[in-house]
């Protein structure tokens, strides 16, 4: 992690994606985050496969520090009072009015601290017809919009990794930033609130714009036609994707690279408009030329002619590209119980420096003592200083 937020305190209860992703990227930036849990179960996520130290839970809990926390025991509430009346921010995604129930709503803890950017993540929003219903990620997609621009028509089925999981945590982090300096004018925090349906409709403001400005609503192979995408089997069965937008000379570098010099004379394909009103012409002649090359072969010719292309990578290959190498996108740490860990850095870099450290994620209640010991610290300094103003 690069620390550009060092000095930052997060106290997250958070669970799943959405509050644990939001605490991730601060926590990916230098920021101290605590991740509060119930005792022996901690985030369900933990146990999505065997144990409490599932991929799944690995994937939004680095660069954390773990603490078990019943809250509804007097003694550990007053942990958590001790930790969020030093921290500047609190990250929950619990439903709407569970906050309150567990005595961490943000009126209370907003007047423990009055600095503390209290974070609210939830699915449909704090009110309305919809606030109390369970979200997750394919419902937050679906009720967006967002969900029918990825479906194929002819094989209609979900796909994709938890995008507005993943997105609704990062406009929380985002939100948080900018209450974060906002506070270094006024010295009062903020209550941000963020729901799933609301980050998937900002994400898909493409479409919406098209639907405002030109009443057209968008399908799954809308953007593709238009931007003139493609992903082609070669002759290895393995994949390439091209994206040849409108420049000319991407058609002709393309037109070189399949030896089809004159394939753009066509009046099918001559322009802009006439490939995206023919695309499905263009995509069997492709299929067809592709098909009898393996991709390396293909890659080889078409970075000659600079031609906008990639293989279509699965995540065993992604990080072996030598592109990706010189990146060094792949990061690890050990962690002294659970062994290697390994993920993908923080895409951010300062002043040229790379985040290549992190902090593997922790295990259950693995910072327990150590965090207790802070507060009685905290306590005991806040005593003291009560003492010293005398009655």
């Amino acid at each position: 992690m690069i620390p550009v937020l060092q000095g930052i305190r997060v106290v997250e209860q958070g669970t799943f994606i959405t509050g644990p992703a939001a605490g991730m990227l601060l926590g990916d930036l230098g920021a101290d985050v605590v991740k509060v849990e119930q005792p022996k179960t901690g985030d369900p996520f933990r146990a999505f496969r065997n144990g409490l130290y599932s991929p799944h839970y690995q994937t939004y809990n680095r660069n954390k520090r773990s603490i078990e926390l019943d809250t509804t025991h007097a003694a550990d509430l007053e942990v958590l009072d001790a930790l969020v009346a030093n921290a500047d921010v609190y990250i929950q995604n619990f439903r709407p009015g569970v906050a309150e129930k567990l005595g961490v709503g943000a009126q209370r803890l907003q007047a423990l601290n009055p600095r503390l950017v209290y974070c609210a993540i939830s699915g449909f929003g704090s009110s309305g017809p919809s606030a109390h219903r369970p979200a997750y990620d394919t419902v937050a997609q679906a009720a967006s919009g967002f969900l029918n621009l990825l479906i194929n028509p002819q094989n209609p089925r979900v796909v994709g990794p938890a995008i507005a999981d993943s997105l609704t945590g990062f406009y929380a982090a985002y939100g948080v930033l900018g209450a974060l300096l906002e506070r270094v004018r006024t010295g009062i925090g903020r209550k941000v609130e963020v729901s799933m349906l609301e980050a998937m409709a900002h994400f898909n403001l493409d479409a919406f714009t098209h639907f405002f400005q030109a009443g057209e609503v968008m399908g799954p192979y809308s953007r593709p036609s238009v931007s003139q995408s493609y992903v082609l089997r070669c002759a290895d069965d393995k994949w390439i994707a091209l994206h040849m937008s409108s420049p000319e000379k991407f058609w002709r570098g393309l037109a070189l690279a399949i030896e089809q010099p004159r394939l753009f004379e066509d009046q099918r394909f001559a322009t802009r408009d006439a490939r995206i009103d023919h695309q499905e012409e263009l995509i069997e002649l492709l299929g067809q030329c592709f098909r009898t090359l393996p991709r390396d072969e293909w890659c080889r010719r078409l970075q000659r002619e600079d031609v906008p292309h990639a293989p279509m990578y699965d995540t065993s290959e992604a990080l072996e590209d030598p592109q990706a190498r010189h990146l060094q996108l792949m990061t690890s740490a050990r962690h002294p119980v659970m062994g290697l860990f390994r993920t993908v850095r923080s895409p951010v870099s300062f002043d040229g420096e790379r985040a290549l450290e992190v902090r593997p994620p922790p295990t259950l209640g693995e910072h327990n003592e150590e965090i207790r010991a802070e507060v009685r610290g905290l306590l005991e300094a806040d005593n003291e200083t009560t003492r010293r103003q005398g009655p």
